[in-house]
């Protein structure tokens, strides 16, 4: 695992847990490398989407209604409006973390 990304979530949380990141790590595997792909955009309606749906809804197994889904997204969005480059690690921990899924993921 990056000390990166745990160092960028300790921005927003100081309290991070090595193997959910690690896990979240290894979701994303190769998507990680590409410059788009690690990063989140706020502003975009269908990146936000396949958040809700891959992220929420497939890999967290959440069956909340896309509007609950989406308002913690939009609230992790707000939490990281200071960041002109959103990392997706950091964006799917802190949203992990807002539905209590983080040892779920490994820790």
């Amino acid at each position: 695992m990056s000390v990166n990304y745990a160092d960028d979530i300790k921005r927003y949380q100081p309290n991070v847990n090595d193997k959910a990141v690690a896990a979240i790590v290894k979701h994303l595997g190769i998507a990680l490398q590409s410059p788009d792909a690690s990063l989140v955009s706020c502003s975009s309606k269908d990146e936000l989407a396949r958040v809700r749906d891959n992220w929420l809804k497939k890999k967290l197994a959440l069956s909340d209604d896309d509007a609950k889904l989406d308002k913690a997204i939009s609230d992790v969005c707000a939490t990281m409006k200071g960041d002109t480059r959103k990392s997706r690690v950091t964006f799917y921990y802190l949203i992990a973390e807002k539905f209590g899924k983080l040892a779920s993921l490994g820790g």
